[in-house]
């Protein structure tokens, strides 16, 4: 039976999920729609939405791109190609690469949702080169499912948030410590039910018959090290030179020791791009390598660059026209001290699919959620967390963030999001419980 759900699932993703940017097309027009029919704009005014909002995501943007290309740099670098080959060889099944993959992507998503996004492709590359007749397509689909763990963990944007003094909400719900938050039994009860039925979930959409098969040049590495006898004139001896490489990677080994010297680990978005950088530097030993492999990394990125900013003209419109705020507080009209937790994190997935950004989320639906809980006298840690969970879940049907991890694939979102959308529905119903049950 869980194999025919999941042959259903794949066939329903490949014939009718279109290309990650005709999506965003498509929710644009959807959007629109909604705006004009639910909340009353005119069509000036949702334009006028949309083109104000176009370019206010132009920071994450470059931020997404460097996490992707340093991530992916990173991870190609020598010491860590080693490092994966040495980890991908106890995977003697296709079994057990699928679970071992998964375990891998949850834990980097947990510590960091960049680093997870990335080291799980990579590693199920490696995977996919030992580990022979292992679908491709539902080793992808592993590593990619790990991220749904990514605001429940360490760089939980909501909780890190609401953790720190000054934040906006300060004064609805004061400064909410992560043990409120990241470390509550609610939400250690969805990790570790997650760290355990997913990887079990992904095996069992395994197809017994037959394997996938897949373009043999997918697995190929992209860039070979240039050879440091090559360097005859000055130039080219400064672009192989070891000795600038550690230079300025020392530098920046310098600024991370001061860093968690006076934050604490404390990782944000720019500094986790800043760790991988440098890193990559010191661990491609020459200049000459690391731009080989930057050169190669940025042909993945086109999708999150052209994308991006269309996200935030949809989330321009939702903001704008107040369909957010009538969205969220529809499931909190329908909401009881019981069930408040569960219906902001079903109206957190929905929003999340229009607008894939936890930050951006949260500002929009804080005030109308918080306000609730303060009225039903529910946790109001809980409830933000809820949104939190409710950002991460349904990333697993926005093809936005699965495009690092199918740019270092060399797939198509429809190749993966048929697996993903039962993910979808297992893990639904794990964090569902997390907050009825506590």
């Amino acid at each position: 039976m869980f194999g025919a759900m999941t042959r259903a699932s794949n066939k329903l993703m490949q014939r009718f999920l279109p290309d990650p940017f005709i999506f965003v097309i498509l929710l644009t027009g959807v959007v629109f729609l909604l705006g004009l029919m639910v909340t009353g704009q005119s069509p000036v005014q949702m334009v006028s939405f949309w083109g104000d909002g176009f370019w206010k995501l132009l920071e994450f943007s470059m931020q997404m791109v460097l996490i992707l290309v340093t991530g992916y740099v990173l991870a190609s670098s020598p010491f860590f190609k080693k490092m994966l080959r040495k980890l991908a060889s106890y995977a003697k099944t296709p079994g057990q690469a699928i679970i071992s993959v998964t375990l891998v992507a949850l834990i980097a998503s947990w510590i960091n949702w960049g680093f997870g996004l990335v080291i799980g492709a990579i590693f199920s590359k490696e995977l996919a080169r030992q580990v022979k007749k292992t679908d491709y397509r539902l080793l992808i689909a592993s590593a990619y499912s790990g991220f749904v763990v990514w605001h429940g963990g360490l760089s939980g944007s909501i909780p890190l948030t609401i953790a720190t003094p000054g934040h906006f909400m300060e004064k609805t719900m004061g400064v909410i410590s992560t043990n409120e938050t990241l470390f509550a039994p609610f939400n250690l009860f969805i990790i570790g039910a997650l760290f355990i039925l997913l990887p079990l979930t992904n095996r069992l959409m395994m197809n017994k018959d037959q394997s996938y098969q897949i373009d043999a040049s997918l697995l190929e590495d992209g860039v070979e090290a240039a050879a440091l006898s090559e360097a005859d004139t000055p130039a080219e001896k400064l672009e192989n030179s070891m000795w600038l490489s550690m230079i300025i990677g020392i530098l920046g080994l310098g600024y991370m020791v001061y860093f968690f010297a006076s934050n604490g680990f404390n990782l944000n978005i720019n500094f986790v791009n800043f760790i991988f950088l440098f890193l990559g530097i010191l661990l491609h030993r020459t200049p000459r390598n690391y731009i080989n492999s930057v050169a190669e990394a940025v042909k993945g990125a086109s999708g999150i660059i052209i994308q991006f900013p269309f996200y935030a003209g949809i989330m321009g419109m939702m903001v704008g026209s107040g369909l957010v705020t009538e969205m969220s507080e529809w499931f909190v009209a329908i909401s009881n001290e019981t069930t408040l937790p569960l219906f902001t994190f079903l109206s957190a997935g929905i929003v999340n699919v229009f607008v894939p950004s936890g930050g951006g989320q949260w500002a929009v639906q804080a005030h109308v959620v918080l306000d609730a809980a303060k009225a039903l006298d529910v946790s109001q840690a809980k409830t933000a967390m809820a949104v939190a969970w409710g950002d991460a879940w349904t990333n697993l049907i926005q093809p936005f963030w699965a495009l690092p991890a199918l740019a270092i694939a060399g797939l198509k979102a429809k190749d993966i999001m048929g697996f993903c959308l039962i993910v979808l529905f297992v893990s639904g119903i794990i964090i569902s419980a997390g907050f009825l049950l506590f």
